[in-house]
């Protein structure tokens, strides 16, 4: 009787050497982005409670309705978190980090969740990295948190991409805008898609997001939020455009952007890029003023942005972007016989003690094998070592790079190698 092989589940994906080195430099990329818009990192745990996802993202989302992965244990509900920006808002309000001082400008990286159909950039399990801007109603902030996003693509080599920017206003613009998608739709309510009907009485601006083909010829003539904004909010926006402008930041105003969550007010934005086909989104984020309070903290304006890090590997791809692999030993010795490979353990200690990445074969093979293996993992230098050069104290180095060799003592390879 054969015995059960296991899988991944559909939809989630195992990260293998050979490509979990391009993740490291991505992630080091931005920590670098990070640490010069000076950004402090946040980790939240990757189990949340049910109730926190559905009132901060929004009961009628795609993601409350269908994508969640959720559980019970005991009185507690469970959810794989979704996105990260409601748990960041209950990290906020938890630990109270207003009272740090001044404004809260955090980063993430991490797994999220989604229980949808996988495909091309759209995993099950996936991952992305954001910031969040807690504090502030500034409109410069709202500037910032859209350069931390595009100097990361910019870092990465990705030029390609195009900024969409809108304005959703606050709640009274929201209300007047509502009704007024409502007197739109209400005479062409039995030609609307059944996810369209359930959100026509709650939150219409979703029938905005609607991807139904039933749907789209009715969504080209629907009212525009940009009629409906207070002085309040056009003067919000257009002091985000002006600082875009001067900034140089190239942007497409697109009044049918709405995002797909509850919780976004006025600045609305998306970076897309044609390399990723039909699921076109890199990231993108906004404004949303209103969510601290709605998950029981102060009001307190909040503006941030999340990116999906499988699609930026695609766009990657797309246009031949490799990322540099740092998986490289400096130095890998070769040995012949015990008291050899004994000597090469004691090195190698003194080798990653001075901060060299260092390393030897472990499974017995020839000198033959061992200097192929050593070629393969591109390793800069080579110590051979046999009976010979123990008892002469004179190590063969190898330059792997000039495939030059030489015999030195060990004190001087030490000093050759820095």
């Amino acid at each position: 009787m054969s015995k059960k092989q296991f899988t991944t589940h559909h939809g989630m994906v195992d990260i293998l050497p050979g490509e979990s080195e391009k993740w490291v430099y991505l992630e080091s990329v931005i920590r670098d982005v990070a640490k010069s818009f000076h950004f402090d990192e946040i980790r939240t745990p990757i189990l949340e409670q049910t109730e926190l996802i559905a009132r901060g993202v929004g009961q009628l989302t795609d993601i409350v309705s269908k994508e969640m992965f959720t559980f019970s244990r005991g009185d507690d509900n469970y959810v794989l978190r979704p996105e990260c920006t409601a748990p960041v808002a209950r990290a906020f309000v938890e630990h109270r980090l207003d009272q740090r001082g001044g404004i809260q400008k955090l980063f993430y990286i991490g797994p999220m969740f989604r229980a949808e159909r996988p495909q091309k950039g759209r995993q099950r399990q996936f991952h992305q990295f954001g910031a969040e801007i807690l504090g502030s109603s500034n409109p410069a902030a709202d500037v910032e948190i859209i350069q931390f996003m595009m100097a990361v693509y910019d870092k990465i080599g990705i030029k390609n991409a195009t900024l969409q920017l809108n304005s959703v206003g606050d709640p009274s613009c929201r209300l007047a805008y509502k009704n007024a998608l409502q007197d739109y739709f209400r005479p062409h309510l039995d030609e609307l898609s059944e996810i369209s009907k359930t959100r026509f009485d709650k939150n219409p601006m979703r029938i905005l997001d609607s991807k139904e083909e039933e749907d789209q010829p009715l969504l080209e003539y629907a009212p525009l939020i940009s009629d409906f904004l207070s002085d309040e909010c056009r003067t919000h926006f257009d002091t985000v455009k002006h600082y875009l402008d001067n900034l140089g930041i190239n942007y497409t105003l697109n009044p049918r952007l709405v995002r797909g969550l509850d919780y976004y007010t006025r600045t609305a934005f998306e970076l897309t890029s044609t390399d990723l086909g039909s699921q076109d989104a890199l990231g993108g984020g906004g404004r949303y003023d209103l969510l601290i309070e709605e998950i029981g903290g102060p009001k307190t304006p909040a503006v941030g942005f999340a990116s999906g890090m499988e699609r930026l590997f695609i766009a990657c791809d797309a246009l031949g972007i490799e990322m540099p692999v740092t998986s490289i030993p400096d130095v890998y010795i070769v040995t012949r016989g015990a008291k050899a490979q004994e000597w090469a353990v004691k090195t190698l200690g003194l080798l990653r003690h001075q901060g060299k990445s260092a390393t030897m074969d472990l499974g017995g093979r020839s000198i033959k094998a061992q200097l192929k293996d050593a070629n393969r993992s591109n390793a800069k230098w080579c110590i051979i070592v046999g009976e010979t050069e123990l008892e002469t104290s004179m190590f063969t180095l190898r330059n792997m790079k000039e495939s030059t060799e030489n015999q030195y003592p060990l004190n001087e390879i030490f000093e050759l190698i820095q």
